[in-house]
């Protein structure tokens, strides 16, 4: 389930801060963000896998907690991100 370099790259290009940048909230939440999505649609045709319902309600949390630490730091950066990955703030 994990996310090729290819992926990671298309996904986070926008999002980073420098060249090489993985450390920052932006990154980290654009990539929380896209295996959030894949790993709904692999729960969407096998329902009953509840040990990645398990991974997805801790990743799913995990980018709650790096949203609000970005909205506290930088409401600006915040606001741009929620823009760019469609998230509901």
């Amino acid at each position: 389930m994990a996310l090729t370099h290819k992926q990671k790259e298309k996904v986070t290009l926008d999002v980073k801060r420098h060249e090489k940048d993985t450390g920052s909230p932006e990154y980290q939440i654009a990539l929380f963000t896209e295996k959030i999505k894949k790993l709904t649609a692999h729960l969407k045709k096998n329902a009953k896998d509840f040990h990645s319902r398990r991974g997805l309600l801790k990743m799913v949390s995990k980018r709650k907690r790096l949203m609000t630490y970005l909205q506290k730091v930088n409401e600006k950066s915040y606001k741009a991100l929620i823009k760019k990955l469609d998230i509901k703030g």
